[in-house]
């Protein structure tokens, strides 16, 4: 973690929660928030499902919730037959602020490419929000030897050919994938590490943003972990899933290593 970056912890509340049970999580959030503030040069997103952005929103904007509102993805195109599927400009209308795409769940069962996740990468930014860009291996891969070329390869194809300060602006999620609601761990060396590596690839073809972009871990991360996945100088805060959908138990990996 370096100061000078900031820390952004964001969670992503996968499928779950109706927006009844959403606007409970919102409230207890504002509860919490009330009796100790967040971290200085800390962030804070959630990501919740589509049908609770509204919910969310509304909640946040209301009572004066010092969160930003995030979403779980979005389609490239911007309007058209695309059943099922909501825009980016949908979102930003919604007052989103950032946007998660390549997550690995979307890799892996909705068949989700570079090139798409790219793709998406334009649409957000064209939408004045932050991507927040997963990248990550299998346990193969890893096992294999392949981690660290794996993950430079997806950082170069969702940044390559992109303005420095465009890139600069974004998040990068290290997500190894052998370490999404498993719970297992990666180590806070494999963490560093990886990050490490991640900020290295932005190095060969945008140096002057590899100071300012935001690497966040995320895989498993829970209050009991995150203090000491926080130490590593390239780990610039969660991308948390789990343990984001219990009020009390995300406060404590806000305020992790404060």
């Amino acid at each position: 973690m370096t100061p000078e970056r900031g820390v952004l912890i964001s969670g992503n509340w996968k499928m779950n929660l109706n927006h009844f049970e959403a606007l409970k999580v919102v409230q207890e959030l504002a509860a919490l928030l009330s009796s100790g503030a967040i971290p200085s040069g800390r962030e804070v997103s959630i990501h919740p499902p589509f049908t609770s952005l509204r919910t969310v929103q509304t909640a946040v904007e209301s009572d004066h919730v010092p969160v930003a509102l995030g979403a779980q993805n979005c389609h490239f195109e911007e309007r058209g037959a695309y059943t099922g599927e909501v825009s980016a400009e949908m979102l930003a209308k919604l007052d989103v602020r950032y946007v998660i795409c390549g997550h690995s769940e979307r890799r892996q069962y909705f068949d989700e490419s570079d090139e798409i996740v790219s793709k998406k990468i334009d649409a957000i930014l064209r939408h004045g929000m932050c991507p927040i860009v997963c990248v990550g291996e299998t346990l193969d891969e890893r096992n294999a030897g392949g981690a660290e070329a794996k993950v430079r390869g997806q950082v170069r194809a969702a940044l390559e050919g992109r303005p420095t300060d465009v890139i600069a602006s974004l998040v990068l999620a290290y997500e190894p994938i052998w370490a999404i609601g498993t719970g297992r761990t990666a180590t806070p060396r494999d963490a560093q590490e990886m990050c490490g590596a991640i900020r290295s690839e932005i190095g060969h073809f945008a140096p002057a943003a590899v100071a300012a972009i935001r690497v966040q871990y995320g895989g498993s991360v829970t209050p009991e972990t995150a203090d000491d996945l926080l130490v590593g100088e390239d780990v610039d805060g969660f991308l948390v899933g789990g343990a984001s959908l219990d009020a009390q138990r995300f406060m404590a990996i806000v305020r992790a290593g404060a």
